[in-house]
């Protein structure tokens, strides 16, 4: 006999609800949010003595440093400046993180169970990631301030010099598996009884190097570099608005990240099939716990590494990134010719 909420419950396990807002999705993205937030400060506080993360509130680990910018996003008033083009100052902050949250949509988040089931999963993500400049940039235009217009230039710039390489890396991987869907790439790499980093170790790195300038990371945090620009393209937003734009970039390195681990480390495995119906939910355990823990590494980089100037950063993607993802794309064509 159905129970009053077993429709609500049927409902929210539908591949088709629980990707986009639960797994993979926006509410365990906050989650990595806040957390990824905090750990970044606590690892860059303890390289470089930063007293602040490192003292206050010590016996909670920190964490009232954290509770008290998520109240004062949530609670601080908006301000919202004379000289904006007010719906696209308001309406931007929302877009972005639509974008953001729809790639989830289509990556797996355990074996057999993604929200929508295509075999052009890698592209789809992709492109839908490719979105988020185009609304940072119309972000900045309709600010209407030159801080915000110089950051949406250093936006458009940064596109150019990374996106080529995301592309030609992922779609180097994509060749050798001979597919352009997410799930059939990890059941490629299990039948193969390898992860794609060692297969094509050089499209690897070149994803993952081009993933970190995509999300604006550390030594890539060139388009609101705060000494230079203020905040970039969002230098006039504050209260919850902020902490819509802020939040996006680390939504998007996740979501670049659980590509990452699908095309390169495996995905869900070593997960064993005779595990029944527990099979999927430790797949989607595994595919977290891998992603958490190459998300916890990328914003380590913060404390070690200083910020790269734009030419710096133009040059590594057009004469490094994009020379090394071309010679991946070489490299999988070789192996599927020798019949590897």
């Amino acid at each position: 006999m159905l129970g009053p909420l077993d429709p609500l419950i049927n409902f929210i396990l539908e591949p088709y609800f629980f990707s986009p807002f639960i797994y993979p999705g926006l509410t365990i993205g906050l989650v990595v949010l806040l957390t990824l937030i905090w750990a970044e400060r606590k690892m860059a506080a303890k390289v470089q003595l930063r007293y602040g993360p490192l003292y206050v509130s010590k016996q909670i680990g920190g964490a009232l440093q954290m509770i008290a910018d998520a109240l004062r996003f949530f609670f601080q008033e908006p301000i919202i400046p004379r000289q904006v083009d007010k719906i696209v100052f308001l309406a931007t902050p929302a877009l972005a993180l639509t974008v953001t949250v729809l790639p989830f949509i289509f990556i797996p988040a355990a074996p057999s169970y993604v929200g929508v089931a295509v075999s052009y999963s890698l592209p789809l993500v992709l492109a839908l990631g490719a979105l988020i400049p185009v609304v940072i940039i119309l972000m900045a235009w309709g600010a209407n301030n030159k801080f915000t217009l110089v950051g949406g230039i250093r936006e458009a710039f940064m596109t150019v010099g990374y996106e080529v390489a995301l592309f030609i890396s992922a779609f180097a991987a994509a060749l050798y598996y001979k597919t352009l869907d997410l799930s059939v790439m990890v059941e490629k790499q299990a039948s193969l009884g390898l992860p794609g980093i060692i297969i094509n170790p050089i499209a690897g790195f070149v994803f993952f190097v081009a993933m970190l300038m995509a999300s604006s990371k550390l030594p890539f945090d060139i388009v609101e570099g705060e000494q230079e620009i203020v905040a970039g393209p969002f230098t006039e937003y504050s209260g919850i608005l902020y902490g819509l734009v802020m939040g996006a970039s680390y939504l998007y390195l996740y979501v670049l990240m659980l590509v990452f681990v699908e095309m390169f480390l495996s995905g869900w495995l070593p997960v064993i099939h005779g595990l029944g119906s527990i099979y999927p939910a430790l797949g989607g355990v595994m595919l977290f716990v891998k992603t958490y823990i190459l998300l916890l590494f990328a914003v380590f980089l913060r404390g070690v590494y200083g910020r790269y100037r734009l030419d710096q950063a133009l040059s590594l993607g057009w004469r490094r990134l994009v020379p090394l993802s071309l010679i991946a794309a070489l490299w999988s064509f070789g192996l599927l010719i020798a019949g590897v």
